[in-house]
């Protein structure tokens, strides 16, 4: 039973493969159909890498350890993969660490990635770049990981995974989307309203942390519009998981998993910790035909953190 079971993931990573290659990296031109009995989708949650960044080596091994595991199908990457602003070494940098991954990928944007101008201030402060310059480096962005569009979205057979990017062009807050992204987002789940669906985007939603530092729940640390993001999950019940990375929530920190997680009763915020540490921790998310278990892997022990692990049910309509 086991080698059969062996076989058919083999067979579906293949016809995977094929369709990633088939259309840009991170676009998926039809959804995956799996078996009854197949195994769950196994999606790897990666925040915040900064490249190059601190401690490189162990942020290198992560990827090893990634690409060893056979039931992984794909991999979320929730911005914030340039170090500092964006810049063409940077990018550079990111394009040649995300090389050796040996899975399908998912990019998204974050603050890091476009928002800031290359050069620092005369006091050494970061600076808002102009709408150029954002324009430019989300450009940068789609050539340097393939992509057509900084947003996508991918159907299994029974969930709706939805992969959105901050890129506002005239935005003081570091984490919010553009309107053309918040049009299409709308039209996505209107045509999906019985699909259960999980969003993916650099920046937590308001009130799903716990107040563990200044920035907190403040508005250039939550995902943006929140008023219209609001709005548009309370009318989508189908939305029930959120995950996020830009707060750098330690997978020892209170608010990792909390009850303060749960946005208006019905979304389940999923926050992954930062990569630029030396003691790194990712999140696996296994999307069974039920539920979803989220699991935390922690690198440097090399073991699964069975305390933290909890099942997050999806609302069927």
């Amino acid at each position: 039973m086991r080698t059969r079971q062996l076989t058919r993931r083999t067979i579906l990573f293949l016809i995977a493969a094929w369709a990633a290659l088939a259309s840009p990296l991170g676009e998926w031109s039809a959804p995956i159909a799996r078996a009854a009995d197949a195994p769950p989708y196994h999606l790897v949650v990666l925040g915040d890498p900064h490249l190059p960044g601190k401690f490189l080596p162990a942020k290198e091994r992560v990827l090893q350890t990634i690409s060893s595991w056979a039931d992984v199908d794909a991999v979320a990457v929730l911005g914030d993969i340039c170090e500092e602003a964006g810049t063409a070494v940077e990018y550079a940098a990111a394009k040649q660490f995300f090389a050796t991954l040996t899975k399908p990928a998912f990019f998204i944007v974050g603050n890091h990635d476009y928002i800031y101008e290359d050069a620092k201030n005369a006091q050494g402060r970061r600076v808002r770049g102009s709408p150029g310059s954002r324009s430019a480096k989300l450009a940068r962005f789609r050539e340097t990981f393939g992509v057509a569009e900084v947003y996508s979205s991918r159907r299994l057979d029974s969930y709706l995974l939805i992969f959105l990017s901050t890129d506002h062009l005239f935005s003081n807050h570091l984490a919010e989307m553009s309107d053309r992204q918040l049009g299409w987002l709308r039209a996505e789940l209107a045509k999906n309203p019985r699909v259960p669906t999980a969003i993916f985007f650099h920046a937590p939603l308001k009130g799903t942390l716990l107040d563990f530092n200044e920035r907190a729940n403040t508005d250039g640390f939550v995902a943006q519009p929140q008023a219209e993001l609001r709005e548009l999950l309370l009318k989508n019940p189908q939305v029930f998981l959120w995950v996020a990375g830009h707060m750098h929530v330690s997978a020892t920190n209170e608010s990792f998993r909390s009850d303060v997680n749960v946005y208006e009763q019905r979304v389940t915020t999923i926050h992954a910790t930062d990569m630029n540490r030396e003691r790194i921790w990712t999140s696996s998310l296994f999307f069974y035909p039920d539920r979803v278990v989220v699991k935390t892997f922690d690198h440097k022990a090399g073991a699964w953190m069975e305390k933290l692990e909890r099942t997050v049910q999806p609302v069927r309509n």
